[in-house]
Protein backbone atom coordinates (compact mmCIF):
# COMPACT_ATOMS: atom_id res chain seq x y z
CA UNK A 1 0.00 0.00 0.00
CA UNK A 2 1.23 3.51 -0.85
CA UNK A 3 2.33 5.54 2.19
CA UNK A 4 1.89 9.33 2.06
CA UNK A 5 3.22 11.78 4.65
CA UNK A 6 1.46 15.06 5.42
CA UNK A 7 1.74 17.86 7.98
CA UNK A 8 -0.89 18.02 10.70
CA UNK A 9 -3.35 15.75 12.45
CA UNK A 10 -5.94 13.34 11.06
CA UNK A 11 -8.58 15.39 9.27
CA UNK A 12 -6.15 18.07 8.08
CA UNK A 13 -6.68 19.55 4.62
CA UNK A 14 -3.34 18.07 3.57
CA UNK A 15 -4.64 14.59 4.35
CA UNK A 16 -7.81 15.30 2.38
CA UNK A 17 -5.66 16.45 -0.56
CA UNK A 18 -3.71 13.18 -0.38
CA UNK A 19 -6.93 11.19 -0.58
CA UNK A 20 -8.14 13.32 -3.49
CA UNK A 21 -4.92 12.71 -5.41
CA UNK A 22 -4.30 9.02 -4.68
CA UNK A 23 -7.75 7.73 -3.66
CA UNK A 24 -8.77 6.29 -0.31
CA UNK A 25 -6.69 3.12 -0.55
CA UNK A 26 -3.50 4.63 0.90
CA UNK A 27 -1.84 4.85 4.29
CA UNK A 28 -1.46 8.45 5.43
CA UNK A 29 1.24 9.41 7.94
CA UNK A 30 0.58 12.59 9.99
CA UNK A 31 3.66 14.55 11.08
CA UNK A 32 4.21 17.77 13.05
CA UNK A 33 6.27 19.77 10.53
CA UNK A 34 6.73 20.23 6.78
CA UNK A 35 10.42 19.33 7.16
CA UNK A 36 9.55 15.98 8.74
CA UNK A 37 7.02 15.30 5.99
CA UNK A 38 9.73 15.58 3.32
CA UNK A 39 12.34 13.78 5.46
CA UNK A 40 10.09 10.73 5.76
CA UNK A 41 9.90 10.40 1.98
CA UNK A 42 13.61 11.14 1.56
CA UNK A 43 14.38 8.35 4.04
CA UNK A 44 11.95 5.91 2.34
CA UNK A 45 9.63 5.79 5.35
CA UNK A 46 6.87 7.04 3.03
CA UNK A 47 6.53 6.88 -0.75
CA UNK A 48 5.17 10.40 -1.25
CA UNK A 49 4.83 13.73 0.51
CA UNK A 50 1.95 16.18 0.14
CA UNK A 51 2.97 19.80 0.71
CA UNK A 52 0.79 22.95 0.57
CA UNK A 53 2.51 25.65 -1.48
CA UNK A 54 -0.08 28.39 -2.02
CA UNK A 55 -3.61 29.46 -1.24
CA UNK A 56 -5.93 31.41 -3.52
CA UNK A 57 -6.72 33.92 -0.73
CA UNK A 58 -3.58 34.11 1.40
CA UNK A 59 -0.89 33.49 -1.20
CA UNK A 60 2.24 31.38 -0.93
CA UNK A 61 3.31 29.20 2.00
CA UNK A 62 6.81 30.55 2.61
CA UNK A 63 8.10 27.63 4.67
CA UNK A 64 7.16 25.16 1.94
CA UNK A 65 8.97 27.17 -0.73
CA UNK A 66 12.10 27.35 1.40
CA UNK A 67 12.08 23.56 1.85
CA UNK A 68 11.61 22.97 -1.88
CA UNK A 69 14.93 24.73 -2.45
CA UNK A 70 16.89 22.08 -0.56
CA UNK A 71 14.85 18.87 -0.88
CA UNK A 72 16.27 16.07 -3.06
CA UNK A 73 12.71 14.98 -3.88
CA UNK A 74 10.98 15.59 -7.23
CA UNK A 75 7.62 17.23 -7.75
CA UNK A 76 5.54 14.52 -9.45
CA UNK A 77 2.04 15.95 -9.17
CA UNK A 78 -0.17 18.79 -8.00
CA UNK A 79 -3.71 19.18 -6.78
CA UNK A 80 -6.04 22.12 -6.12
CA UNK A 81 -8.09 21.27 -3.05
CA UNK A 82 -11.23 23.23 -2.12
CA UNK A 83 -10.97 24.59 1.40
CA UNK A 84 -14.24 24.81 3.31
CA UNK A 85 -13.72 26.24 6.77
CA UNK A 86 -16.09 25.59 9.68
CA UNK A 87 -16.29 27.17 13.12
CA UNK A 88 -16.12 24.22 15.50
CA UNK A 89 -16.86 24.22 19.22
CA UNK A 90 -19.22 23.25 22.02
CA UNK A 91 -20.91 26.58 22.67
CA UNK A 92 -23.20 28.89 20.65
CA UNK A 93 -21.68 31.50 18.32
CA UNK A 94 -22.64 34.42 20.58
CA UNK A 95 -20.52 32.95 23.40
CA UNK A 96 -17.37 32.41 21.33
CA UNK A 97 -14.66 34.98 22.07
CA UNK A 98 -11.51 32.96 21.24
CA UNK A 99 -10.67 30.88 18.18
CA UNK A 100 -7.73 28.57 17.50
CA UNK A 101 -6.42 27.57 14.07
CA UNK A 102 -3.48 27.56 11.69
CA UNK A 103 -2.44 31.15 10.74
CA UNK A 104 -3.41 30.56 7.09
CA UNK A 105 -6.94 29.54 8.12
CA UNK A 106 -7.25 32.51 10.49
CA UNK A 107 -6.26 34.80 7.61
CA UNK A 108 -8.75 33.18 5.25
CA UNK A 109 -11.58 33.82 7.76
CA UNK A 110 -10.46 37.33 8.73
CA UNK A 111 -13.80 39.06 8.00
CA UNK A 112 -15.85 36.58 10.02
CA UNK A 113 -13.44 36.84 12.96
CA UNK A 114 -13.49 40.65 12.93
CA UNK A 115 -17.28 40.85 12.58
CA UNK A 116 -17.73 38.75 15.71
CA UNK A 117 -14.86 40.41 17.62
CA UNK A 118 -13.11 37.10 18.27
CA UNK A 119 -9.57 36.81 19.63
CA UNK A 120 -7.30 34.57 17.52
CA UNK A 121 -4.77 32.03 18.79
CA UNK A 122 -2.46 30.58 16.07
CA UNK A 123 -1.86 26.83 16.24
CA UNK A 124 0.23 24.33 14.29
CA UNK A 125 -2.64 22.82 12.29
CA UNK A 126 -6.36 23.22 11.58
CA UNK A 127 -7.28 19.68 12.62
CA UNK A 128 -4.89 19.95 15.56
CA UNK A 129 -6.81 22.98 16.79
CA UNK A 130 -9.90 20.75 17.19
CA UNK A 131 -7.89 18.51 19.53
CA UNK A 132 -6.77 21.59 21.48
CA UNK A 133 -10.24 23.00 22.11
CA UNK A 134 -11.61 19.55 22.92
CA UNK A 135 -9.10 19.40 25.78
CA UNK A 136 -9.85 22.99 26.89
CA UNK A 137 -13.58 22.20 27.24
CA UNK A 138 -14.87 25.79 27.29
CA UNK A 139 -17.96 27.03 25.45
CA UNK A 140 -16.29 30.37 24.66
CA UNK A 141 -13.34 28.71 22.89
CA UNK A 142 -13.75 27.44 19.31
CA UNK A 143 -11.54 26.61 16.34
CA UNK A 144 -11.51 26.73 12.54
CA UNK A 145 -11.10 23.45 10.68
CA UNK A 146 -12.77 21.12 8.20
CA UNK A 147 -16.05 19.24 8.51
CA UNK A 148 -14.13 15.95 8.51
CA UNK A 149 -11.99 17.14 11.45
CA UNK A 150 -15.21 17.88 13.35
CA UNK A 151 -16.41 14.34 12.65
CA UNK A 152 -13.09 12.67 13.52
CA UNK A 153 -12.74 14.39 16.92
CA UNK A 154 -16.50 14.53 17.59
CA UNK A 155 -16.72 18.24 18.28
CA UNK A 156 -19.82 19.94 16.82
CA UNK A 157 -19.88 22.49 14.01
CA UNK A 158 -21.16 25.91 15.09
CA UNK A 159 -21.18 27.43 11.60
CA UNK A 160 -20.10 26.24 8.15
CA UNK A 161 -18.65 28.29 5.29
CA UNK A 162 -16.97 31.07 7.27
CA UNK A 163 -14.10 31.87 4.85
CA UNK A 164 -13.97 35.38 3.37
CA UNK A 165 -14.44 34.05 -0.16
CA UNK A 166 -16.14 30.86 -1.40
CA UNK A 167 -13.44 30.30 -4.06
CA UNK A 168 -10.90 29.21 -1.47
CA UNK A 169 -8.42 26.68 -2.87
CA UNK A 170 -5.02 25.47 -1.70
CA UNK A 171 -2.51 24.14 -4.19
CA UNK A 172 -0.53 21.13 -3.00
CA UNK A 173 2.56 19.58 -4.57
CA UNK A 174 3.11 15.83 -4.44
CA UNK A 175 6.79 14.91 -4.04
CA UNK A 176 8.64 11.65 -4.44
CA UNK A 177 11.99 10.11 -5.34
CA UNK A 178 10.36 9.05 -8.61
CA UNK A 179 9.74 11.21 -11.67
CA UNK A 180 6.57 11.71 -13.72
CA UNK A 181 6.34 10.65 -17.34
CA UNK A 182 5.50 13.21 -20.00
CA UNK A 183 1.82 13.70 -20.81
CA UNK A 184 0.02 16.07 -23.18
CA UNK A 185 -0.51 18.69 -20.45
CA UNK A 186 2.44 19.10 -18.11
CA UNK A 187 3.89 21.73 -15.85
CA UNK A 188 7.54 22.14 -14.81
CA UNK A 189 8.70 23.89 -11.64
CA UNK A 190 12.19 25.38 -11.50
CA UNK A 191 14.21 27.38 -8.96
CA UNK A 192 17.04 29.74 -9.83
CA UNK A 193 19.03 32.74 -8.64
CA UNK A 194 20.90 35.38 -10.60
CA UNK A 195 23.65 37.89 -9.96
CA UNK A 196 22.49 40.99 -8.09
CA UNK A 197 23.11 43.18 -11.14
CA UNK A 198 20.93 45.18 -13.58
CA UNK A 199 19.42 43.12 -16.39
CA UNK A 200 20.29 39.68 -15.04
CA UNK A 201 16.70 38.65 -14.35
CA UNK A 202 15.60 39.98 -17.75
CA UNK A 203 18.23 37.81 -19.46
CA UNK A 204 16.50 34.77 -17.98
CA UNK A 205 12.90 35.91 -18.50
CA UNK A 206 13.45 36.76 -22.17
CA UNK A 207 14.39 33.11 -22.83
CA UNK A 208 10.78 32.09 -22.12
CA UNK A 209 9.63 34.46 -24.86
CA UNK A 210 12.38 33.39 -27.27
CA UNK A 211 11.41 29.73 -26.95
CA UNK A 212 7.66 30.33 -26.84
CA UNK A 213 7.30 28.80 -23.38
CA UNK A 214 4.43 30.04 -21.21
CA UNK A 215 5.45 31.16 -17.72
CA UNK A 216 2.46 30.59 -15.41
CA UNK A 217 3.93 31.72 -12.07
CA UNK A 218 6.98 33.48 -10.68
CA UNK A 219 7.65 33.91 -6.98
CA UNK A 220 10.68 35.34 -5.18
CA UNK A 221 11.94 34.21 -1.78
CA UNK A 222 14.83 35.77 0.19
CA UNK A 223 18.09 33.85 0.17
CA UNK A 224 18.99 32.65 3.65
CA UNK A 225 22.72 33.30 3.17
CA UNK A 226 22.66 36.69 1.39
CA UNK A 227 20.83 39.83 2.51
CA UNK A 228 18.41 41.35 -0.05
CA UNK A 229 19.10 38.65 -2.61
CA UNK A 230 16.47 36.24 -3.85
CA UNK A 231 15.70 32.82 -5.28
CA UNK A 232 13.04 32.73 -7.98
CA UNK A 233 10.47 29.95 -8.11
CA UNK A 234 8.92 29.58 -11.54
CA UNK A 235 6.21 27.36 -13.01
CA UNK A 236 6.15 26.89 -16.80
CA UNK A 237 4.03 24.90 -19.20
CA UNK A 238 5.59 21.74 -20.62
CA UNK A 239 7.73 18.79 -19.55
CA UNK A 240 11.48 18.91 -19.03
CA UNK A 241 11.86 16.04 -21.52
CA UNK A 242 10.38 18.22 -24.26
CA UNK A 243 13.19 19.24 -26.63
CA UNK A 244 12.27 22.91 -26.80
CA UNK A 245 12.00 23.16 -23.03
CA UNK A 246 15.27 21.31 -22.43
CA UNK A 247 17.08 23.59 -24.89
CA UNK A 248 15.70 26.65 -23.13
CA UNK A 249 16.86 25.34 -19.76
CA UNK A 250 20.40 24.97 -21.07
CA UNK A 251 20.34 28.64 -22.11
CA UNK A 252 18.84 29.76 -18.79
CA UNK A 253 21.55 27.96 -16.82
CA UNK A 254 24.16 30.12 -18.56
CA UNK A 255 22.66 33.21 -16.86
CA UNK A 256 22.09 31.86 -13.35
CA UNK A 257 24.14 31.35 -10.22
CA UNK A 258 21.92 28.50 -9.04
CA UNK A 259 19.47 26.40 -11.03
CA UNK A 260 17.28 23.45 -10.06
CA UNK A 261 14.50 21.60 -11.82
CA UNK A 262 12.11 20.74 -9.02
CA UNK A 263 10.12 18.46 -11.31
CA UNK A 264 7.75 18.01 -14.24
CA UNK A 265 4.24 16.69 -13.61
CA UNK A 266 0.71 16.63 -15.05
CA UNK A 267 -0.95 20.01 -14.58
CA UNK A 268 -4.01 19.88 -12.33
CA UNK A 269 -7.31 21.65 -12.99
CA UNK A 270 -9.69 23.31 -10.57
CA UNK A 271 -12.74 21.24 -9.70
Amino acid sequence: MIKVSFQGERGAYSEAAAFSFFGKNIETVPLPTFAEVLAHTTNDTTDYSVLPVENSLEGSVGESYDLLYSTPLNAVGEIYHKIEHCLIGTGPLEKVDTVYSHPQALGQCRNFIQQHNIKTVPSYDTAGSVKIIKEIKKDNVACIASKSASEIYQVPIIKEGIADRPNNYTRFLVLSKKQSKETQKDKTSIIFSVKHEPGTLFQVIEKFNNYGVNLTKIESRPKKDATWEYNFYVDIEGHVNNQRLSEMIVKIKENTLFFKVLGSYPAAELD
